[in-house]
């Protein structure tokens, strides 16, 4: 018996509504016409990031193809009465793009004078690709930089501002990444829930990662990874996130096994927060990058009871008080960076 269309528990919608939620999203074609329909619905959502108010900020989207022929998108947030104090250049997680809870972040930090860039990975969002499928880590790590070089190279005002790197779970393997390919390009990095390594419970033993590597090579598109419901333990409340797809996670096990080998080759200054109840990226990683990275200028914020998801599961408070911190950090190393200049 087929399964039952996602469109199938909805009451009250046009046909035409039915036919984009049940398209299939692995093509970025129908992510696309998803997001042209829903994003108005987005902003009606009882969620405090989609409160965040727009006014006196300069939004701005495109697609553009990259050297590789891909099709990329981006988004940027911007102060418009004054220049900005800094660029932020953001790397999405798994499963995410920077056109949901993102949007409300963005608006959050442009509002306090910085600059804000991000782009969907090939495969996600509304990026060109099969959805959530990663040939390549260092392909996609190559993407992020030529995107972010070409930003901070189109506009020469931006030589002088300092310029961060946030990345958030997945990519804060991403912004490590571009840190150890850039090492000097960067003025610093927040690192939100950083994926350095598979928590033991979520991470496949040595005969089934084996297996896995093998499976890869002749179906690399296919979801057959065994993991637990990453959506109750990411978010307070239930969210649908979807299984990897075996190269994908073959190429994220690489990934975080290099990262955990190189933590010592890290030296800019960061800004590590992490939920003390995260079961999805093990915190103590982050207390052992915090440790071993060579950075004189770290700082590790742990929250208590947090989870995975600190500026997007958790109470309007908690959320906040991170984006508190953030900001705080943020104007700190903005600061002290505009005085070297």
């Amino acid at each position: 018996m087929a399964p039952p269309s996602k469109s199938a528990k909805l009451v009250d919608i046009s046909g035409e509504l039915k036919k984009i939620i049940d398209a299939d999203f692995d093509k970025a074609s129908a992510r696309r016409r998803a997001r042209e329909a829903f994003k108005d619905v987005q902003l009606s959502i009882d969620h405090c990031l989609f409160k965040i108010p727009t006014q006196g900020l300069k939004l701005h989207e495109k697609y553009e193809k990259n050297s590789r022929g891909v099709e990329i998108f981006s988004k940027s947030w911007v102060p418009d009465s004054h220049p900005p104090k800094a660029v932020i250049c953001y790397c999405h997680g798994y499963g995410e793009s920077c056109t949901f809870f993102f949007e409300g972040t963005a608006r959050k930090l442009a509002l306090a004078g910085y600059g804000v860039y991000a782009m969907d990975y090939q495969g996600f969002g509304l990026s060109d690709g099969l959805h959530g499928y990663i040939p390549s880590f260092e392909r996609l790590v190559d993407d992020v930089i030529e995107h972010y070089s070409k930003v901070k190279a189109e506009k020469p005002e931006f030589d002088a501002l300092p310029s961060f790197l946030f990345g958030q779970s997945m990519g804060g393997a991403v912004a490590l990444k571009v840190h150890l390919k850039q090492p000097k390009a960067w003025s610093g990095a927040i690192l939100l829930a950083p994926m350095c390594k598979i928590a033991d419970d979520l991470r496949p033993s040595f005969i089934m990662t084996r297996i896995l590597i093998a499976l890869s090579k002749a179906l690399p598109k296919s979801k057959l990874v065994p993991t637990k419901d990453l959506d109750d333990i990411a978010f307070r409340e239930k969210k649908e996130l979807d299984k990897p797809r075996l190269k994908t996670a073959v190429e994220l096990l690489r990934t975080t096994d290099e990262i955990e080998r190189r933590m010592q080759e890290v030296y800019l200054p960061m800004l590590i927060l992490h939920g003390e109840a995260d079961a999805v990226t093990d915190p103590s990683v982050s207390k052992a990058l915090y440790e071993k990275a060579s950075s004189t200028d770290k700082k590790l914020n742990i929250y208590k009871d947090s989870y995975h998801q600190l500026l997007e599961g958790e109470p309007d408070e908690v959320i906040f008080g991170v984006f508190n911190d953030i900001i705080s950090w943020l104007d700190d190393h903005t600061s002290k960076d505009t005085n070297l200049h």
